[in-house]
């Protein structure tokens, strides 16, 4: 570690976070001891405690009882937790089906490239597909990625492509989505969502704008989602 740079657990946490951008440690790789991490930094093992606490709160790290500190991964249950923000009345949070509507490979529209840093006309893959919960349609989003890291994705059969993407893009291509950004605002339902939604012509909905990023601070996902709220909200904790 290095004087005059920041506390020292704060150079400790920047290290971590580089060593996972460079993959040093993977998704689902335990981590050294904290003594052995503490050694290898050149500090206590109270400083090294503290930049994990840290990670751990981020959701970038797990401690599992027992074992020790893992890099976290994708599954479907931690990306939907984290990720799917819809809920019902009562507060709980379905599990929505997938319906892919349509999945290939072109170039990026002006919009495209610019959300997601991407020279305009660059390749990407642009996946359509409706969400419902109880075989009623929730929302209907698009979902745009570089073709650069998901090329291969358009070469896949409708069938072929899970509900929760993000473990396919983490274990199939090595890409983790650590965090998204999200705009809301209220549209009017057009008249291709008002048929696949089974509502009518410009009713309110709730459109969520959403880039994906890496812990590098990469774009690799923009999806545009657009949801019925006459049975289901959008709910965000502050704390």
């Amino acid at each position: 570690m290095r004087p005059g740079l920041g506390p020292l657990y704060r150079q400790v946490k920047q290290r971590v976070i580089r060593n996972l951008i460079d993959e040093v440690w993977k998704p689902g790789d335990m981590l050294p001891s904290e003594p052995r991490l503490a050694e290898s930094f050149g500090v206590s093992p109270g400083t090294v405690r503290r930049a994990l606490d840290e990670l751990v709160a981020e959701n970038l790290l797990v401690r599992q009882q027992g074992k020790g500190t893992v890099v976290s991964r994708h599954d479907p249950e931690r990306s939907l937790f984290h990720f799917f923000r819809l809920v019902d009345a009562v507060g709980e949070r379905p599990t929505p089906s997938s319906r892919v509507l349509a999945c290939g490979s072109r170039r990026a529209e002006r919009a495209e490239a610019t959300r997601l840093g991407l020279p305009t006309g660059a390749a990407v893959v642009v996946i359509d597909r409706v969400r419902s919960v109880a075989a009623r349609p929730l929302l209907v989003e698009r979902l745009v990625l570089p073709g650069r890291l998901f090329g291969a994705l358009a070469e896949l059969a409708p069938e072929q492509l899970p509900n929760t993407l993000y473990t396919l893009y983490e274990e199939r291509f090595g890409v983790t989505v650590y965090r998204a950004a999200e705009r809301i605002r209220a549209v009017a339902a057009d008249a291709r969502e008002a048929g696949l939604l089974a509502v009518a012509l410009a009713t309110p909905l709730l459109e969520i704008d959403r880039l994906a990023t890496t812990l590098d601070g990469a774009a690799v996902e923009w999806r545009l989602s657009r949801c019925r709220t006459d049975a289901h909200h959008y709910a965000v904790e502050l704390v």
